[in-house]
């Protein structure tokens, strides 16, 4: 069953709050995106994990160095995923899967900027790592592209590990991105500055589930 994100960035805890209060029924995972950790801290990570307990939280901390070290940080703050570059060497990377496997929790790596997907991917798997993310940066995205193609390639390399893909996904565009089967789908400003956050939450949720 494919896992609805919801990625927090330009927010404060104060409205972090108040917006899953209205949507935690609708989404399964809950991004501390890099921004968010940037002006907070983890708190944000101790916070919203102690309030909703019962959705898993990923830190968006888009480790590129010094690895278990950084992942264990994290993880003792409570989070339930770590972000790790893929374009970081492959040590750092299997630094944060020895801390993940002590902690029975999971490393997601983020592909944004990654060069060459095929011949990464295939390092990335024989790692074991816990998914993989297609992530289109707002940059990228200010200039029109859209993860769609990258998810559409990925989804042809990836073997076994789960797929995430993010960028620009909002009620309108949902179903582009479910042709592809994502193991989990990352929607920040299309829920987050909707009119109606909870509505556009519950929409994509249905068309998650082919509801």
């Amino acid at each position: 069953m494919t896992k609805l994100q919801l990625a927090l960035d330009d927010i404060s805890i104060e409205h972090a709050v108040e917006l899953l209060e209205k949507v935690e029924g609708y989404i399964d995972i809950v991004e501390v995106g890099t921004p968010f950790l940037m002006q907070y801290g983890l708190q944000t990570v101790r916070e919203i994990k102690s309030k909703f307990f019962k959705l898993e939280v990923l830190c968006d901390a888009k480790i590129m160095d010094a690895g278990g070290y950084e992942a264990e940080i994290v993880y003792e703050a409570g989070a339930d995923y770590v972000t790790v570059l893929g374009v970081t060497d492959d040590l750092t990377i299997k630094e944060c899967i020895v801390k993940a496997r002590e902690y029975n929790k999971k490393v997601m790596v983020d592909m944004i900027c990654v060069p060459d997907l095929k011949l990464r991917l295939q390092t990335l798997e024989s790692l074991n790592v816990d998914a993989i993310a297609i992530h289109t940066g707002v940059d990228q995205q200010a200039i029109g592209r859209t993860p769609l193609d990258d998810l559409k390639e990925i989804s042809e390399y990836v073997k076994e590990t789960p797929i995430a893909v993010a960028g620009g996904i909002n009620p309108k565009t949902i179903n582009a991105y479910m042709h592809y089967q994502p193991e989990i789908v990352i929607v920040g400003g299309g829920i987050v500055n909707a009119e109606d956050p909870a509505t556009a939450a519950k929409e994509i949720s249905r068309s998650i589930k082919g509801e």
